[in-house]
């Protein structure tokens, strides 16, 4: 029983270091931060949506459908005239509105002759994640709530009244205003589905890389250290900046083979699940050209720089094998969270301090570029370009300090004996 006891003490005190906690305390802190900013859009998301009312027709099914828009809304914005359209859609702007609803003059004459009667629904589109379209889902819930309605009123009034027409007696004309260009007859939520179809691959492909290329700079650096070749390394007449160098860019090379292996892989998965919603969002000028992907090249190599970076410093605290998977756990978390940010919400309608926390992390930007280049917001590309370049070169500037110190090699006392040799040698 004692020999079990012992071996447990020992277990744990190998267990029991700053790198093993450290990692976990700041990936807790990390999803304690987006746990509050995400519970603030939802709360957002749970309110009445905010909206705009044009109501033309005074009778009995537009007073019904205006007084259900009144009831189970917010409306910034009433009128009975058409022409008020534009000042009525820059004030639901203004007080971040959802859409403007207009129920024209004929709508009430239309569905008593067995017409559908129409909505004229302009919508504000303010973001293309997932989180974004839950206002506009709740106003086309609206919507079809008001349809039930109708039908209930129909019913009652005339029992033989057309049952295909009495199931959908209105219909929507939609036109959606999303970063400064008009798309006619599509709603905020088809225009999210074609740009996160579109987008999907990416932020996968991006994860996947940043955690096989890490996890094997970090597993390296332990299995040196535990093999005792690390210290021979050391004391050869090589640059340490040379030895950094090239453990970051034979990991990038090995990591950007397994990436294109894995990409391959993921299309003939997602063609099995690709649909049609009968858009081309190439008619509306959204679309990367030859451009577009190089600058998505760039800010991928730029970040898979970055992240081996930081795992090669990460593996400077590895002792042995056991303790570098420990490591790789803050890698993943850290390229796991933006890709759930970029699923889940536009980086545009994100809190200030969620935005700040996902522009820091330098595998967001390869993430975000591809949607941010669809429509030509090249400040962010460029902006993130240029922070994760900085982001790289401070990193590897400290890993190279690191080896330069020796540290990894007087770090324990069992090793303080090669210090001198180190010296002499360099």
């Amino acid at each position: 029983m004692s020999g079990l006891g012992n071996i447990t003490k020992k277990e744990i005190r190998e267990l029991m270091t700053p790198a093993t906690f450290v990692p976990i305390i700041l990936v807790a802190a990390i999803f304690a931060t987006m746990g509050n900013s995400i519970q603030g859009i939802q709360d957002q998301a749970t309110e009445p949506p905010t909206i705009g009312i044009i109501n033309e027709d005074t009778s009995s099914f537009g007073i019904i459908a205006s007084d259900i828009l009144h009831t189970r809304a917010k409306s910034v914005f009433n009128s009975t005239s058409l022409s008020e359209l534009q000042e009525g859609l820059q004030t639901v702007k203004d007080r971040n509105g959802v859409a403007i609803i207009i129920i024209p003059e004929n709508f009430t004459g239309r569905i008593i002759q067995e017409q559908q009667g129409t909505f004229q629904v302009y919508w504000i589109m303010k973001g293309a994640g997932i989180m974004d379209t839950i206002s506009s889902g709740a106003v086309e819930g609206l919507i079809a709530y008001i349809n039930t309605n109708i039908s209930r009123e129909l019913i009652t009034q005339n029992s033989t009244v057309n049952a295909s027409f009495v199931l959908s007696p209105t219909i929507r004309q939609e036109t959606t205003y999303f970063k400064d260009r008009e798309f006619v007859g599509i709603s905020p939520n088809t225009i999210s589905s074609m740009l996160s179809s579109q987008s999907l691959l990416i932020p996968i492909v991006i994860m996947m890389i940043i955690i096989m290329a890490g996890g094997i700079v970090i597993t390296s650096m332990a299995l040196e250290k535990e093999n005792k070749t690390l210290e021979t390394l050391l004391t050869l007449p090589v640059k340490r900046t040379s030895i950094v160098s090239g453990k970051i860019i034979a990991a990038a090379v090995i990591g950007l083979i397994l990436a294109v292996i894995y990409m391959i892989g993921m299309q003939f998965y997602f063609s099995g699940f690709q649909f049609s919603v009968g858009v081309n969002l190439e008619t509306y000028g959204i679309v990367l050209t030859s451009m577009d992907f190089i600058w998505i090249g760039l800010s991928l190599f730029l970040a898979l720089i970055a992240g081996l970076a930081l795992c090669m410093l990460l593996g400077t605290f590895a002792k042995n094998y056991k303790s570098a998977q420990t490591l790789t756990f803050p890698i993943t978390m850290l390229a796991m969270i933006p890709m759930f940010i970029t699923m889940f919400a536009d980086f545009d309608t994100l809190p200030m301090a969620l935005k700040i926390f996902t522009f820091a992390i330098p595998f967001s930007h390869p993430m975000l570029a591809p949607r941010a280049l669809l429509f030509h917001d090249y400040t962010l590309v460029i902006g993130g370009l240029i922070y994760v370049a900085a982001f790289a070169i401070i990193t590897i500037s400290i890993v190279v300090w690191i080896f330069k110190t020796d540290r990894l090699l007087v770090g324990t006392t069992k090793f303080k004996w090669l210090a001198p040799l180190v010296r002499r040698r360099r």
